[in-house]
């Protein structure tokens, strides 16, 4: 009789665990479960140990019995549970000296029923494990099967270091110059030879192993002869396989699936290669999860290549935030009503609920490495699994063989060849995971060798093509990922020509982040069917600039509503060189499917757990928009302010190559020079230097005359350069200034104290660190500048209430918040506010500046470091706030997101006249621009 497979034996092992899960009793039950521990692997076990041998036990001088004996190979000691199994072993130790030389045993193995520990008495080796864990550990007992038992792979649980392994061999192999689409397609099929190797897909375990180990020389130089003779033989039916095919190669099963169809270069592997190559096989690839294989994908690009494609691999847990809202939740509650109702058409509906989850259809238009599709489809198929279970619940049937779903129901589309062909093994990988769990559950063996169906992944770049093409829309029913993330800024002259073509803004063509064409294009291509839609995202799409751009076109063309959203919360990655990004997670589905209940997850800690709410209706900006009556309603840029604040303006901007500005030290060896000068060099002052208690100057030469400019030669020299500089640049603006080198491009030459507000401002300070200046400071263009403020303007735009504006509305430059004048200030929504009001206002202002006041020696960012920030400036900022939420609602906010809600609501009805045409402030906005909101 042929040998069991190890897929087999495991499911054998599994069906033991659990008929013994009870047992107890050593005397009453031992000769019972080891004849069915035998014949887990197909071995009869009288064939091969006898029960109570009889032995002399030396340390007590008496005649002992061992419980199970097999000469030469196993001795078995037997207690009841929860018995000790030290004094066993020692037990068993002592009878060894009346045992002959042939028959000493070089396996000892001690076991309560429930407990079994394992010692190869030969290599010095032992494991233990519970009986729950058998068939996870049936591969120790190989001696039975007369498999001659060698030094075991490392076992810990599988980690990021399989991926750094492979990603070593990689850059080797580039290194020798075999390169590109070989040198990717070798890596896939090794990827799933060691894989396969270690999970049962080849029969025996780690024939591939074997077989570099064994038939490959110590130099390398066959290695690659014998790979391609095994990708051969992968690729062949067994009954077409030459009969003088070597031994060790027939032992292969054939896989089919394309994976091994084409012929590659045969690489040239040296000593150091076939090292790497066998420290790979050495690693235990049976607990990874083939998700993983994303992170190597990251760990084979350097940083400049990652920041090209904008490519972040995306961990499981930040996976499960896009899919569990969009489909499996639900599908989840459903399953869950179907296990509690009665018995009535129960299987039924059980049956129609399986062939609703072999229906459904999923689409990733930017796979990389496929994460998302296996993670989907691991979920899915435990869902399925669970169904299974119910179905067979209370009966002897066995419904393992009515799996439906595969791996054809996902879809994707991916630019990079290498992760393309990653995605299309992962999700085989996934799938005999799968295969192996149903199998261990089920005790009999459900494998799908040779594949028979393929994940649809497509080659190709998503941006250049016909989604429909790929899967129709109508057929479609769930489209998620994890599009690139390419600031405007970053992107190529394909990449920018791509999103101004998709989004078809007009002439401006925005400054979209290159994520909103995939948002965009999966709009378009719901329209045409049913799918909901599930992206992550920078947060840039739902602040700043960008939101006004993007979201009328989701809202008006593509007819979609925001169904569930991610605040802002930090990227992780499994990957080398993680991402340093911030992001959110957005649904969407179709106006007329759209859930009646939308869910917000919102982050107290942006690296902690999100808090989950409900909501009737959400923002572009992910806050609640259900006391708003256009739910849509974006922030505009405007030109000039709509909330009649005075206006606010940038500092001054040289554009002078660095030619007029000085440090300290600069400054002071300039004046040794050019002692005459000391009148014209004035302070200089950004954000950097306002914050940081810094200072540097600037030839500010405005008001000096022709005859004073003569009689400075090292400042004539300095300009001279100015006007070189800026008659050499390619902008015509700049070019036109080149003439008036003693003048600005801007020129802000305060007479007067004004306040200053960074253009930049770290996001670990609760508030921003805006401050009052005198001349003869000169702003520079990183400060956005207030000329005159009163004291009441000063506590308004310190307050909190306007720092959940910014935090909402205003933009990012990295994770720091970016002031801008059009977005932020001109827009901001004032409460109404009486002269009384104001003075008080003037008086809690006054008590802020006091409170910093009383430390001359810090800075701003000293002060407003959220652990050094002192407690009197805290107190002043806290009554300061409180004074502010008052005159907006008389009703304490809860946070900062129940403020911006509050002030959204304002804005909408700041701008109801505008947008009536009662009050035509905007500048530079088109009547058809205002329509589109």
């Amino acid at each position: 009789m042929s040998r069991l497979s190890w897929n087999q034996i495991r499911a054998n092992a599994s069906r033991l665990a659990e008929e013994w899960r009870d047992a107890h009793y050593e005397r009453g039950e031992t000769q019972s479960f080891y004849n069915d521990f035998f014949q887990v692997f197909g071995v009869r076990r009288r064939k091969v140990a006898t029960f109570e041998h009889p032995v002399k036990n030396l340390s007590e001088g008496r005649r002992g019995y061992l419980d199970m004996f097999w000469k030469g190979v196993l001795l078995v000691e037997q207690k009841s549970a929860g018995r000790k199994l030290v004094p066993a072993k020692t037990q068993a130790f002592d009878y060894f000296p009346g045992l002959k030389d042939a028959e000493l045993p070089r396996y000892l193995l001690l076991s309560d029923f429930q407990t079994f520990e394992l010692y190869d008495l030969e290599l010095g080796t032992e494991v233990r494990f519970p009986l729950s864990e058998l068939s996870a550990n049936v591969e120790h007992f190989g001696f039975i099967l007369g498999i001659e038992k060698r030094v075991f792979r490392d076992q810990d649980p599988a980690n990021i270091e399989a991926s750094e392994l492979m990603g070593h061999l990689h850059d080797a192999l580039k290194a020798s110059g075999y390169l590109g689409h070989d040198l990717e397609r070798l890596l896939v099929r090794l990827l799933f030879c060691l894989f396969a190797d270690d999970t049962g897909i080849f029969e025996p375990r780690d024939i591939f192993t074997d077989l570099i180990e064994q038939r490959t020389s110590e130099d390398g130089a066959d290695v690659g002869q014998w790979l391609a003779m095994l990708f051969d033989v992968l690729n062949q039916p067994e009954d077409e396989r030459q009969t003088s095919l070597d031994e060790d190669l027939k032992a292969f099963p054939f896989l089919n699936g394309d994976l091994f169809a084409e012929r590659l270069r045969v690489p040239a592997f040296t000593e150091v290669m076939r090292r790497q190559l066998l420290l790979a096989c050495r690693f235990n690839w049976s607990k990874i999860s083939p998700a993983i294989f994303g992170a190597l994908f990251q760990s084979v690009l350097d940083e400049k290549e990652r920041r090209k494609q904008g490519a972040h691999y995306t961990t499981e847990k930040n996976i499960l935030k896009v899919i569990e809202p969009l489909f499996l939740d639900e599908l989840r509650a459903e399953f869950g009503r179907l296990k509690r109702r009665g018995t009535k058409n129960r299987r039924e509906a059980l049956l129609t609920f399986q062939n609703k989850l072999a229906s459904l259809k999923f689409f990733d238009p930017a796979c990389g490495c496929g994460n998302f599709l296996i993670i989907a489809y691991r979920e899915l198929r435990e869902l399925e699994l669970q169904v299974l279970i119910e179905l067979t619940r209370g009966t002897d049937e066995n419904q393992m063989w009515l799996v439906q779903t595969n791996v054809d129901q996902f879809y994707g589309i991916e630019i990079g060849e290498f992760p393309a062909r990653i995605a299309e093994v992962a999700m085989w990988m996934t799938d005999h995971i799968a295969n192996n769990k149903i199998s261990l559950h089920f005790g009999e063996v459900f494998l799908r060798i040779p594949l028979k169906t393929s994940p649809r992944i497509h080659h190709a770049d998503a941006l250049e093509m016909d989604w429909n093409a790929v899967l129709p829309a109508d057929e479609c029913n769930y489209v998620f990922g994890n599009p690139p993330f390419i600031g405007a800024k970053y992107q190529s002259e394909l990449q920018r020509g791509q999103v101004r073509r998709i989004a078809d803004l007009g002439k401006t063509g925005g400054t979209l982040d290159y994520v909103t064409a995939w948002f965009i294009k999966a709009g378009e291509f719901a329209r045409g069917g049913i799918p909901r839609i599930g992206f992550v995202a920078t947060n840039s799409i739902i602040q700043g600039e960008q939101v006004a751009q993007l979201w009328p076109l989701m809202f008006n063309r593509c007819d979609l509503e925001i169904a569930y959203g991610h605040r802002t919360f930090a990227w992780g990655s499994d990957a080398r060189g993680m991402a340093h990004v911030h992001v959110v997670v957005l649904g969407l589905s179709r106006r007329e499917d759209e859930p009646k209940v939308k869910r917000l997850f919102t982050y107290p800690d942006i690296k902690g757990d999100p808090v989950e709410s409900t909501h009737a209706k959400l923002s572009p900006y992910l806050i609640d928009a259900g006391n708003l009556n256009d739910p849509h309603i974006v922030v505009r840029e405007e030109a000039r302010p709509i909330n009649e604040l005075p206006q606010l303006i940038i500092g001054s901007k040289p554009i002078d190559g660095g030619h007029l500005i000085f440090s300290e030290e600069e400054r002071a060896a300039f004046l040794i020079l050019e002692p005459k000068a000391e009148i014209y060099l004035r302070p200089y002052v950004g954000a950097y230097e306002l914050i940081n208690g810094s200072v540097r100057y600037i030839l500010a030469l405005q008001d000096a005359t022709p005859a004073e400019l003569r009689a400075m030669p090292y400042v004539m020299e300095r300009l001279k350069r100015v006007r070189e500089y800026r008659s050499k640049s390619r902008s015509s603006p700049t070019q036109a200034i080149s003439d008036s080198p003693t003048r600005f491009h801007v020129n802000v030459l305060p007479t007067a104290s004004f306040l200053a507000v960074p253009k930049v401002s770290s996001e670990r300070r609760e508030y921003a660190p805006i401050a009052y200046l005198d001349p003869p400071v000169v702003p520079s263009d990183l400060l956005q500048v207030l000329p005159n403020a009163s004291p009441w303007l000063f506590a308004l735009l310190t307050s909190r209430m306007h720092m959940a504006w910014l935090r909402t509305i205003g933009g990012r430059l990295k994770s720091d918040y970016r002031y801008t004048i059009g977005i932020v200030y001109n827009t901001f929504p004032l409460p109404d506010i009486t002269d009384a009001q104001k003075l008080r206002l003037d008086a809690h202002a006054k008590k802020v500046l006091d409170a910093r006041a009383r430390f001359p020696d810090s800075t701003l960012a000293d002060l407003y470091d959220l652990t050094a920030m002192p407690p009197v400036l805290r107190k002043a900022h806290q009554t300061l706030d409180l004074a502010v939420d008052k005159l907006y609602n008389p009703k304490p906010f809860t946070d900062d997101r129940h403020r911006a809600e509050h002030l959204l609501g304002r804005y909408e009805a700041m701008l109801s006249p505008l947008l009536a045409g009662v009050e035509p402030l905007r500048k530079k906005t088109s009547k058809k621009m205002l329509e589109g909101m």
